[in-house]
């Protein structure tokens, strides 16, 4: 079974990952016959250890080449200075085993880079520069033709969004020039005002100014998805991932929640896992996939773990924007939302095609902007 955020674009990834499975499992099964008759089991063991993390690998790549929706691989979400940065995270349900990028600049296969990093390290995480020096070392390619992996659509509408639209919006709090009406380059004020500036955001987020709504779906509009998925093989493994290119117009060098283990996404093969997307600044604060795994290991169903991470957040960040889809070990699933209509999508056992649920906001705001 495979099963990740979002649908529309994203099923290229479902189905990518799920013939993979199919396929390692018939290889297994060919593999463990020949063994039966004297050969060696050597390659049914290696495809029992990583039919699920390859299958979960295999579908970032998917979405990453077809670039899912401009919001995950190349020539999407550019930052201030108009480059397209990448994350990405591998996680291994056998062992909590994990590998992850972060900011990663100039190259194209981000979640490929995240399993050189499981598979060839003892670290979990690297980032910008270091990590594309060590995807360099490992065999990837560095884009250096001057806009690295953007495209000359991505760099125009960056280009707009600076000229035209004066880098609204943007992520910017407490410095000069207003970044309201202003781009940078910035610089910090006075305490003073970045306090002001501060209580205007706790506004914005919890609604409690008249223009709240308009202005988070302003935000949202020129802001991100990912993809997280999660797999399930057919001897019991499981893996998660996650691939972006984070948020439009971020200020360079931010980090999303996707290449966070326990935010973007998170699984144990004892218990099950989770993928999420949405406000990763929040979110991150939350780890939401690791508490929905927890709460699976304590006896919540899917749904119930769902909208308890999800309610975890609402209640102290009324604004956010997230999406959770839900998974145990036995394929049992559901989702959970607040801010948007989220759409989950999922194929496993004998379906033929990928199959899409909506899951509709519980604390019953819907953006329509975000809306995929």
């Amino acid at each position: 079974m495979v099963i990740n955020t979002w649908g529309g674009p994203f099923t290229v990834a479902t189905d990518a990952a799920y013939e993979s499975l199919l396929a390692s499992s018939s290889s297994s099964s060919s593999s463990s016959s020949s063994s039966a008759g004297g050969s060696s089991s050597n390659e049914y063991t290696t495809n029992k250890a990583t039919a699920a993390l390859d299958a979960v690998q295999l579908g970032c790549a998917t979405c990453e080449a077809a670039q899912c929706d401009g919001s995950v691989g190349f020539g999407g979400s550019p930052d201030e200075q108009c480059e397209t940065t990448l994350d990405a995270l591998l996680m291994d349900g056998r062992t909590l085993n994990t590998g992850a990028v972060a900011a990663l600049r100039r190259v194209r296969d981000a979640v490929g880079v995240a399993r050189a990093v499981l598979d060839h390290t003892a670290h979990s995480l690297l980032a910008g520069d270091q990590a594309t020096a060590f995807a360099v070392q490992n065999g990837f390619v560095e884009e250096k033709d001057g806009i690295g992996i953007g495209t000359a659509d991505s760099v125009r509408r960056c280009r707009e969004w600076r000229e035209r639209d004066r880098c609204q919006p943007n992520y910017r709090l407490g410095v000069t020039p207003d970044p309201r009406t202003a781009c940078g380059p910035y610089t910090p004020v006075s305490v003073a005002v970045s306090e002001e500036e501060g209580e205007m955001r706790r506004s914005l987020q919890q609604h409690d100014d008249e223009n709240g709504s308009a202005r988070k779906k302003e935000r949202y509009q020129a802001s991100h998805d990912t993809i997280s998925m999660i797999a399930l093989d057919g001897v019991g493994g499981m893996a998660a991932g996650t691939s972006t290119n984070g948020a439009s117009h971020k200020v360079p060098g931010r980090v999303g929640d996707g290449p966070i283990a326990g935010s973007g996404s998170y699984v144990d093969g004892e218990v099950g896992g989770c993928g999420a997307t949405g406000d990763g600044d929040i979110m991150m604060r939350f780890l939401p996939c690791y508490q929905a795994v927890e709460s699976m290991r304590r006896g919540l169903a899917p749904g119930e773990a769902a909208e308890d991470a999800v309610h975890r957040m609402t209640r102290r960040y009324p604004g956010v924007a997230a999406g959770l889809v839900v998974v145990n070990a036995r394929g049992e699933h559901a989702g959970a939302a607040a801010g948007w209509n989220f759409t989950y999508a999922f194929r496993g056992g004998g379906m033929e095609a990928t199959q899409v649920v909506t899951v509709s906001p519980i604390d019953g705001v819907e953006d329509a902007v975000a809306e995929i």
